[in-house]
């Protein structure tokens, strides 16, 4: 179910569908066994082109309308990336009606110039003599939400493959503790080198003991945000994000641990492909896409 706000259409010869009738085709499509997140944004970025160019038949709209579009958006405050964002789920919502509906026509919004991205927010890596401290804090508040930031801060895992995992997922019992991180339902995986095992030492292992001791009757790790149907990583973050603003000097997110956990890494001088590897980033060399990666307790080392 989607609104769009809808202006009345222009008089068109061409037999393409209207723009709100493109978003329709693409989520009837591309939409099952997505989560709400996709849906929602797919319907958000449909609904800020008609909002300011209508709801034209995908083949009326110009070079210049997607221009203006852009300018649009930029003069809300949005970051370049979320605009490039916007516009590549725009193009992708038109490409597949005029592949489905064997249209003639150029995709308006293929080629906008985007302007060099001067405005990125930097994400700071939390110094290590913060994480100790928030870690500690974490050992006295000792709840689900200090729980999560402990798991975060010695794993690297993103906000949302923390949140989205099930007690299954945690395995304490093995020689080397660790979490298998895999896709489900709730929760897809950011990239193919996002699915992985990560060895559980400090923080993070104290944190998944107290997961799996608190004899809640959710399978969830995190119940208070993850549900069969939905994964609430926004409303994590912003929890979490708070709580770290009250407890450092330092204007601090939660992503920053991640950041840290690269540059702790580094200055140990792990090879970069234990710490891709460690995080789920991206392979950068296709060498590093051969054999089936280090074993568990390379990476526990």
């Amino acid at each position: 179910e989607h609104m769009l706000l809808s202006k009345p259409p222009v008089n068109s010869n061409s037999n393409a569908p209207l723009l709100s009738e493109a978003l329709s085709t693409y989520l009837k499509r591309k939409g099952e066994g997505k989560d709400k997140i996709f849906v929602r944004a797919s319907n958000r970025n449909i609904k800020y082109v008609i909002e300011l160019l209508g709801d034209l038949p995908i083949d009326e709209y110009s070079s210049k309308d997607a221009s203006k579009f852009r300018d649009y958006l930029l003069d809300r405050g949005l970051l370049i990336s979320s605009v490039k964002r916007i516009f590549s789920s725009i193009r992708s919502i038109i490409n597949l009606s005029i592949s489905e509906e064997g249209i003639s026509c150029i995709n308006a919004f293929s080629k906008t110039y985007m302007p060099e991205s001067n405005n990125v927010e930097i994400r700071k890596p939390i110094p290590i003599k913060d994480i100790r401290h928030i870690q500690s804090l974490c050992r006295e508040y000792d709840d689900d939400l200090r729980w999560l930031i402990a798991l975060l801060s010695d794993s690297g895992m993103r906000l949302g493959e923390a949140v989205g995992l099930l007690k299954s997922d945690i395995n304490l019992d093995l020689d080397i503790p660790h979490i298998n991180l895999v896709p489900h339902l709730w929760r897809r995986l950011k990239t193919r080198g996002s699915q992985r095992c990560i060895p559980l030492i400090g923080a993070s292992l104290w944190a998944s003991k107290k997961i799996l001791d608190n004899r809640n009757d959710s399978i969830y790790a995190f119940p208070r945000y993850t549900s069969k149907d939905n994964c609430n990583t926004n409303s994590a973050s912003a929890a979490l994000n708070k709580w770290l603003k009250e407890q450092l000097t330092d204007n601090y997110v939660i992503h920053g641990f991640r950041h840290g956990f690269r540059d702790r890494l580094r200055a140990i001088e792990c090879p970069s492909e234990i710490i891709d590897q460690l995080g789920g980033w991206s392979l950068r060399s296709i060498g590093q896409g051969y054999g089936s990666g280090y074993d568990l307790d390379i990476l526990h080392k």
